[in-house]
């Protein structure tokens, strides 16, 4: 039996500082660093990334999208990779984005949850489009095998706010962070976090936040925050604008802004690594 996610996430954390680096081999980056759009390509790129930042980061984010695209080719490289990051050591979390119900989010739980699975990852991201309640099934294989689940907070704020309620019951009384986290993507902290875009909220325009910081205090768990860096990316002094209160469970995720140019991939990751760290430390 592992140590719960959290206790993992925490211990990663603090020694390897407040990062993770996506892997989305996107057509438009295959093809910006010369790689056909391909298996072949996808396991180029995905295998240099994870080469580059695997002993630097705590976590990496690949995005089963752009590996399912292939069909059985596809996956097969992303059991691949997937293999390679848990003997590199960085946490995996696969952004799948999965929301159903019943039976089949059970199912979903089993592919990318169960320690048996091909697919199997620490966390996955979860969408509750049909409600908060319906992760239920999912949080308790979470719990089961030591993984954890990062819940979608975008959409209205009175739907982000019963999410973040959930997830901070669902937390309660475990440390140093629970296995229920969120995607920061919607309106959370001082201000909106959506988009790759910062707006709204009392630190930017000067509007009161229906969410509080009291919510995100009792939260207990970590927050994956995307779009970090780049032209209109979130910056990481932002994050400490955004999360005041809470930024020892920010997670900020770069992706684009890292992986632009191979031969940098990991000069980038460094220095977003360090200055995330450098915003996010205690005050």
């Amino acid at each position: 039996m592992t140590e719960p996610f959290g206790t993992r996430l925490r211990a990663r954390l603090d020694k390897y500082g407040p990062l993770c680096v996506g892997i989305d081999p996107s057509p438009a980056l295959l093809h910006a660093w010369g790689l056909d759009d391909s298996p072949a390509g996808l396991e180029r790129f995905s295998r240099t990334v994870a080469d580059a930042v695997g002993d630097v980061v705590a976590v990496t984010k690949p995005r089963p999208a752009f590996f399912e695209r292939w069909g059985s080719r596809g996956f097969a490289v992303l059991e691949s990779v997937l293999a390679d990051l848990r003997q590199a050591g960085p946490l995996v979390v696969l952004d799948a984005r999965r929301g159903d119900t019943g039976a089949t989010m059970a199912a979903y739980a089993e592919a990318y949850l169960d320690h048996g699975s091909p697919l199997a990852a620490d966390a996955v991201t979860l969408s509750p489009y049909f409600g908060f309640g319906t992760l239920e099934g999912a949080i308790t294989s979470a719990v089961a095998n030591d993984a954890g689940v990062f819940v979608l907070t975008r959409g209205e704020r009175a739907e982000a706010a019963r999410v973040l309620a959930g997830v901070a019951a669902a937390n309660a009384g475990r440390a140093p962070l629970g296995p229920i986290g969120v995607v920061a993507e919607g309106s959370m902290g001082g201000g909106s976090v959506s988009g790759g875009s910062v707006s709204g909220g009392s630190p930017v325009s000067g509007a009161p936040d229906p969410l509080g910081p009291d919510l995100l205090d009792r939260l207990n768990g970590p927050i994956l925050v995307p779009g970090v860096g780049g032209p209109r990316g979130v910056s990481p002094a932002d994050l400490a604008r955004l999360f005041p209160s809470v930024r020892h469970a920010v997670v900020p995720a770069v992706s684009g802004a890292v992986l632009a140019d191979p031969a940098r991939v990991r000069k980038r990751t460094l220095r977003y690594r360090d200055e995330c760290a450098h915003h996010l430390s205690a005050p």
